[in-house]
């Protein structure tokens, strides 16, 4: 007889990793898995969690599988294609939230899943919230997460980064978690890496480029005062502050993650933005 307990056992995989894949296949929760684990498992479910777990043994991300990631204590639709959200990047909410003006007017810039601009939309929702991807599939996804999530109000606009907005267009606050891997990087070739799409992790050179480019618009898409949030490794800190410094802005430092490595730098526009055009 094939129980659940002993599907989850013969799968070689991590216990967490089998039960999230069991829970996908069997539509149970995993309480019910847990009381229910002596119990048969019908063939039809044995046969989806056995086909799931060797993919996920051949090394398709988990998240693909089960079509879902949590972030900032939420699941995310996420599918191929999708950026899978990292925990890594709940600093950049953390700060958002902190930092944004009451009832101000926030950019999230390569939204990917909505992570980060859902989070924000729920986390304050004083905060009028916008988001933009050049990903048509990006653009669907974020718009079925702000919906499913709560986050209605929230709107998801393609193009690529400002290219998106009308050009008249200013903001409070805006945040990125762009591509920022250089093109050598030799972690583009591991673990979940290697099922990601590549625009969402390199820009195809030094990993500064796609960081340039979006704290050189920034100072004409924010309002006075306002904040520009950017992710990064946690080895360019250094790199990414004088990009922020050379463009004019103030109060630059960099934010540490929870594995305390650096990896949000933040800057406060000058006092009289530059015009757009």
């Amino acid at each position: 007889m094939t129980t659940y307990d002993s599907l989850t056992t013969a799968s070689l995989l991590p216990r967490a990793e089998a039960r999230a894949l069991l829970e996908h296949a069997s539509g149970r929760r995993r309480e019910w898995l847990i009381a229910h684990g002596d119990e048969e498992a019908p063939e039809a479910v044995a046969a989806a969690f056995a086909e799931l777990a060797r993919r996920r043994r051949a090394g398709e991300p988990l998240a693909y599988l089960v079509g879902w990631r949590e972030f900032h204590g939420r699941r995310f639709e996420v599918c191929e294609g999708i950026l899978i959200p990292r925990a890594d990047t709940e600093v950049a909410v953390r700060w958002a939230c902190s930092v944004a003006a009451q009832r101000g007017r926030v950019l999230d810039l390569g939204t990917g899943s909505g992570a980060i601009a859902v989070s924000l939309a729920l986390e304050r929702p004083d905060l009028a919230v916008e988001a933009t991807d050049v990903s048509p599939v990006a653009v669907e996804v974020a718009a079925r997460n702000a919906q499913a999530l709560g986050a209605s109000a929230l709107r998801v606009r393609q193009g690529n980064w400002y290219a998106a907005l009308d050009e008249d267009e200013r903001f409070d606050l805006i945040v990125a978690n762009p591509p920022y891997l250089a093109a050598d990087d030799p972690h583009l070739a591991l673990g979940d890496l290697r099922h990601e799409p590549a625009s969402a992790l390199t820009d195809g050179a030094d990993g500064l480029r796609a960081l340039a480019a979006i704290v050189a618009g920034a100072a004409a898409r924010l309002r006075a005062g306002g904040w520009l949030g950017v992710e990064h490794g946690w080895t360019q800190g250094a790199a990414v502050r004088t990009l922020l410094a050379n463009a004019g802005f103030g109060k630059v430092r960099t934010l540490r993650d929870d594995e305390d490595r650096d990896r949000l730098t933040v800057g406060q526009a000058p006092a009289a933005p530059a015009q757009a055009g």
